[in-house]
C-alpha cells in the first residue's frame, strides 16, 4: 500500500510521496480496457470449461474399471508440475516452425497452413485457456471427485427405489449433494486462475504491448517491461488486483448463498 502512493526512480528508489496520482494514471492508462476484457475472458472461460470437463472427469474416475489407479496418477501431473516448465513446453507445442501441434493439424489435414498459435492475436487467448484448464483440471477434478465419493450410498439407493431415471437422479440427488464442493471448486479455481502469472507471461511474451494481458501481467509490465517503467504504479495495479478478486470472490458466494436459501 506504502507503495502505491510514492513515487520512485527507474532504479527502485523512493523518491517521495506521489498522493493518488499512481491510481488516477492506472485508472487513465490507454490499455486498462483491453487488459480488463482479457482478465474478465481468461478467467470465465478457464474456470467454466475446467468446471464442465472436471465434472465429467470426476464422475469417471468415481466408477470401477482397470488401471483406475494409475489413471487417477497420471491426472495429477499437470498440477504437480511447475507452471513456468509447463508454459515453456507449451510454447514449443505451440511453435509455428516446429510445434507438435500445428503439424498434427496439417497432417490431419484440418488446416492448410501453419497456425501460430502464439503470434497471432486470433489464436493467442485461445491458446492461453487451453493450457490454462489443463493445468487447472486435476485440482477441479479431485475435489469434485471427493464431493461425489462423499454422498452416501443409500441417499442413491433411496432415490433408485423411488423410479427415478438417470437425469433425474444426476439433476435432483447428485447435484445438490456436490453443491459445496462446486462452490469450494470455483472460488479457488477464480483465484487460481485470476492471478495464474507464469501460463499468461510466458505464452503471451511475443506480443508487443497489452494486447494479451491480465491484470496481473500488466501489473508486472508496468514496472519493468514498458515504457512507463514504474513501481508506484504497479503497486498501485497490484491493490486494484486485490480489491477486484476479492469483489468477484463475493459476489460469487453471495450468489451462490442466496441460491441454496431460495431451494
Amino acid at each position: 500500500m506504502r507503495a502505491s502512493l510514492s513515487r520512485y526512480s527507474l532504479t527502485g528508489l523512493r523518491q517521495g510521496a506521489a498522493g493518488l496520482d499512481n491510481y488516477r494514471h492506472v485508472l487513465d492508462h490507454e490499455a486498462l480496457g483491453e487488459v480488463l476484457r482479457n482478465t474478465m475472458v481468461w478467467v470465465v472461460a478457464v474456470v467454466a470449461l475446467s468446471m464442465l470437463i472436471g465434472l465429467g472427469l470426476a464422475q469417471f474416475l468415481s466408477k470401477e474399471f482397470a488401471g483406475r489407479r494409475y489413471v487417477r496418477w497420471a491426472v495429477l501431473v499437470p498440477w504437480a508440475a511447475s507452471l513456468v516448465i509447463t508454459a515453456r513446453l507449451f510454447t514449443l507445442i505451440y511453435d509455428y516452425y516446429h510445434g507438435i501441434l500445428g503439424e498434427v493439424l496439417l497432417r490431419l489435414h484440418v488446416v492448410d497452413t501453419p497456425v501460430d498459435f502464439l503470434g497471432d492475436d486470433r489464436w493467442t487467448m485461445a491458446s492461453m485457456i487451453a493450457v490454462g484448464v489443463f493445468v487447472s483440471l486435476p485440482f477441479t477434478a479431485y475435489v469434485l471427485l471427493a464431493g461425489l465419493q462423499g454422498i452416501p450410498g443409500d441417499v442413491h439407493e433411496a432415490a433408485r427405489v423411488d423410479g427415478a431415471g438417470p437425469w433425474q437422479h444426476y439433476r435432483h440427488v447428485t447435484l445438490p449433494l456436490l453443491r459445496p464442493a462446486i462452490a469450494v471448486a470455483t472460488v479457488l479455481n477464480i483465484i487460481y486462475v485470476f492471478n495464474s502469472f507464469p501460463i499468461v507471461y510466458t505464452l503471451s511474451e511475443r506480443t508487443p504491448g497489452f494486447g494479451n494481458d491480465t491484470t496481473i501481467t500488466f501489473m508486472y509490465k508496468l514496472a519493468f517491461k514498458s515504457s512507463e517503467r514504474d513501481v508506484g504504479m504497479s503497486a498501485a495495479a497490484g491493490v486494484f488486483n486485490v480489491l477486484l478478486i476479492l469483489a468477484v470472490v463475493l459476489v460469487y458466494l453471495r450468489v451462490t448463498r442466496v441460491t441454496e436459501d431460495v431451494r
